[in-house]
């Protein structure tokens, strides 16, 4: 799959639908000289420029990388998601300010069946175009298209209300145009927020993906030799552009060269299954013989403190009588404090042992 490909025409489709719309709505709008159809069909236009920031975002976005962004430009992907949301806002904003004066000011707005029927076809072409968004958005990992197919949605809802202020209108002769506009004004502001929110999220830093950790450390797991995997840490530079780390645990004997051929397996797996560029480390373990009632003590300690969600890279250096394991707490606990209390527990029981214990966080959502 063309990725860049797919991103294009699905922008594309999106451009000329929400014009054809455009050009209905404001048509019709005018004619009935109804503000919440006017409304409606700028939001449209707001659309069609949605979709051309998007291509062009994709297409800045599939730059080859260069001596000053060596990972490339991927990130821009989450800049054009970040426009679509100031742009959507915007439309709301308008919309507000006309729809508060449509409530001071109300006019007499019109509805034929003719213009009843142009808004029964948009709300369906919107559901259609945010449909096809959806479906190229999840197909192609693109956070702007997934954005616009919300934000069509939402246009799809916004319709129906301008629905209902014409059916208020021939058969009550209620007169609820500037109110309907209110609230769609709101509805797309939300929406904007909504978008801001999500876009911004990547390039803030989000939570990793508990199932793709888990894959990782299944994927390292199943090499031969590799008793745990461990502390994932995935930096993203875009769709296709993704760094990370993690540690595997093996055995104390391996060697040098026995650790280069595994890690650089993994490596290259992980490149190929996952699309990573990944460091591989190590923990040295030794679990058994003179450190293994140490190591169940530990454990004991652990299960009574359901704050430590793992422990793991337990190595214990006789020579230098020093034990060093890692351990997982709970995101929200006071990391220190627990530390210390295991440190206080292990030094009692073991007093000729130093402890260098490091406390991950985790990251997973």
């Amino acid at each position: 799959m063309n990725r860049e490909r797919e991103i294009v025409k699905a922008s594309v489709y999106g451009i000329v639908g929400n014009l054809l719309l455009v050009a209905f709505k404001l048509a019709v709008g005018f004619v009935s000289h109804s503000i919440a159809i006017i409304l409606d069909g700028v939001n449209n236009a707001t659309d069609a420029l949605s979709s051309i920031v998007t291509i062009v975002g994709t297409k800045l976005a599939g730059r080859r990388p260069d001596r000053r962004h060596p990972f490339g430009y991927g990130r821009v992907e989450y800049l054009t998601s970040v426009v679509i949301a100031v742009i959507i806002l915007v439309a709301g904003l308008i919309s507000l300010r006309e729809s508060i004066l449509k409530i001071i000011n109300p006019g007499t707005p019109s509805y034929s069946a003719i213009t009843i029927t142009v808004i029964v076809v948009a709300i369906l072409a919107k559901i259609v175009i945010g449909i096809m968004f959806k479906r190229f958005g999840d197909k192609t990992q693109c956070e702007a298209l997934i954005a616009s197919g919300v934000d069509s949605n939402y246009d799809a809802v916004l319709s129906a209300g301008t629905l209902v202020v014409a059916i208020a209108q021939n058969v009550w002769g209620w007169n609820i145009d500037g109110a309907v506009g209110l609230i769609i004004s709101l509805v797309v502001c939300k929406a904007g927020i909504e978008v801001l929110r999500d876009a911004l999220a990547p390039i803030i830093g989000e939570a990793e993906d508990k199932k793709l950790v888990e894959s990782i450390e299944a994927y390292a797991r199943s090499f031969p030799g590799v008793r745990g995997a461990y502390d994932v840490v995935l930096d993203n530079f875009g769709p296709n552009e993704v760094l990370g780390s993690l540690h595997i645990e093996v055995d104390d004997d391996m060697n040098a060269r026995q650790i280069h051929e595994l890690t650089r397996k993994i490596s290259e797996g992980l490149a190929d299954k996952f699309h990573m560029l990944a460091t591989v480390g190590i923990y040295a373990a030794n679990t058994t013989g003179e450190f293994a009632p140490l190591r169940a003590t530990l454990d004991k300690i652990v299960k009574e403190n359901p704050k430590i969600l793992e422990v793991h890279g337990f190595y214990g250096d006789a020579y230098e009588k020093t034990v060093y394991f890692d351990m997982v707490i709970d995101f929200y606990a006071d990391d220190e404090a627990i530390r210390d209390k295991v440190v206080q527990a292990l030094e009692k029981e073991y007093p000729g042992y130093t402890f260098d214990v490091v406390v991950d966080r985790d990251y997973e959502d």
